[in-house]
């Protein structure tokens, strides 16, 4: 066994373990340092967003989230929410596009990484490698920054109505996960259990984190475009 191979959070931890697994990995402290200097990068340094972004990002990658995820898909679900819907929206605002840039491609290749990651096998081979670990992480992310970022440079808060799209794309892959009849993530075979958990339970929760409660995010930055939207419309009537 190489030392890629394996979870990158580590093996899934007893709940009673869970408080004392923090990931203080260098690799994963180094690229915070360094997405928070690319978010600071302007005179004014980090502005709020991107504080709150990088936070939600030391959330999802140091805190026993990291650990649990090894344990529960419904956790590894709440760190993808996290990455997706909150870290790289906040992103997207502290670097945002100059000019107003075409959201069909970004929202294609956002869609694609969710549902090629959320496959099987792809999943259990990214939980159980840690480059491929790192694949799946920086592409989540990305293709979502260039999606929130091209959505949010939309003239007058016209990106809302991409934001549907992108929470039906996620919700309808929560119901296929929670309606399946059966468990489908080998990594996720026996570590339910020692949560209380089955591991078909566990995913139906984890579905339905997607597609319920993760609608939440996408409502709120769907409200920001669309008070944009409003103020456009009251500036020119």
């Amino acid at each position: 066994m190489t030392a890629w191979e394996g979870s990158y959070c580590g093996p899934a931890p007893a709940p009673a373990n869970l408080l004392a697994a923090w990931n203080f990995d260098p690799f994963a402290l180094a690229v915070l340092v360094a997405m928070a200097l690319w978010a600071g990068r302007s005179p004014k340094g980090l502005s709020r967003p991107g504080i709150a972004g990088i936070l939600v990002l030391a959330f999802v990658f140091v805190s026993p989230l990291c650990a649990l995820s090894s344990a529960l898909f419904s956790a590894r679900v709440a760190h993808h929410v996290l990455l997706v819907v909150v870290a790289a929206p906040l992103l997207a605002l502290a670097v945002p596009s100059r000019a107003p840039a075409a959201v069909g491609l970004p929202f294609l290749l956002a869609t694609a990484a969710l549902w090629l990651w959320h496959a099987p096998a792809a999943y259990d081979a990214a939980l159980g490698h840690k480059a491929v670990y790192w694949v799946m992480q920086a592409s989540l992310f990305g293709s979502a920054w260039l999606f929130w970022r091209a959505v949010f440079s939309q003239p007058q808060g016209a990106g809302v109505v991409w934001v549907f799209p992108a929470y039906l794309a996620m919700g309808m892959l929560g119901a296929l996960l929670t309606l399946a009849p059966g468990a489908v993530y080998a990594t996720h075979a026996t570590a339910p259990l020692l949560w209380g958990l089955t591991p078909l339970s566990d995913q139906q929760l984890g579905g339905l984190v997607m597609w319920m409660p993760a609608g939440l995010p996408y409502a709120v930055w769907g409200a920001v475009l669309a008070r944009r939207a409003w103020r456009s419309m009251e500036a020119t009537a």
